[in-house]
């Protein structure tokens, strides 16, 4: 029988919560820098588009336990917050960062394919009659990538929906503060008896996932419209 617990409801709405802010989080930069390899012919693009692809290729453990040692108490960035008193470690705003890092590439590759393959001939004609760099970015490269962000936006989305591993590296699996869909049922498939909950979230995931996907498309297919 499907049932939910609180535990449950909890572990939802903190996935929610970490996806979407991931996402909203990861926009301004990511369309920055989909924009800098789409356009840019300077020196280093190929590095730079390596840096960002990494976490796709890279086991997400590996980038946890990165993300632990730049975070962490004793490392780089971490020992600069902790002197701030901003704590990432075992809390939800770590459970949004290693979200973030892992879908970050996705939503780069996206946007950058939708600004590839607008019409350069649009923007010199723009900067023709006088629009600046910031005009032509407004007017004519957002609106003309907006269903490539869109598609980004959701396959980022979803991917920090199932975010596993660096999470659990990162924020730890802490019941009501870190733990999202993926690390509750983690825990239930090591306890006795814990199947049943288990699938519970398996359906509720596989549900969230089909929803955003079908609003995804109904959007796309409403901007291709106009």
């Amino acid at each position: 029988m499907f049932t939910l617990s609180a535990d449950d409801l909890t572990a939802i709405r903190l996935s929610l919560q970490v996806a979407t802010t991931a996402t909203l989080v990861a926009l301004p930069p990511g369309i920055a820098a989909a924009y800098f390899l789409a356009f840019s012919k300077m020196r280093g693009k190929a590095l730079l588009e390596g840096l960002i692809n990494l976490p796709l290729v890279l086991p997400p453990v590996v980038v946890g336990y990165l993300l632990l040692l730049l975070l962490g108490r004793n490392g780089w960035l971490g020992g600069a917050l902790a002197d701030l008193d901003i704590r990432v470690i075992f809390t939800l705003t770590g459970a949004i960062i290693a979200s973030s890092v892992v879908g970050f590439p996705l939503l780069v590759r996206s946007i950058r394919i939708g600004m590839e393959d607008i019409d350069r001939h649009c923007i010199q004609a723009a900067r023709t009659l006088g629009a600046g760099w910031w005009d032509s970015l407004i007017t004519i490269i957002l609106p003309l990538s907006g269903r490539a962000i869109l598609a980004g936006m959701t396959l980022m989305f979803a991917r920090s929906l199932g975010e596993f591993g660096a999470t659990i590296i990162l924020a730890g699996n802490i019941p009501g503060v870190t733990q999202t869909i993926p690390l509750a049922i983690y825990q239930y498939t090591s306890i006795p008896g814990g199947d049943r909950m288990a699938l519970s979230l398996c359906l509720v995931s596989i549900g969230l996932s089909l929803i955003v996907l079908l609003a995804s498309e109904a959007v796309n297919r409403n901007l291709s419209q106009q």
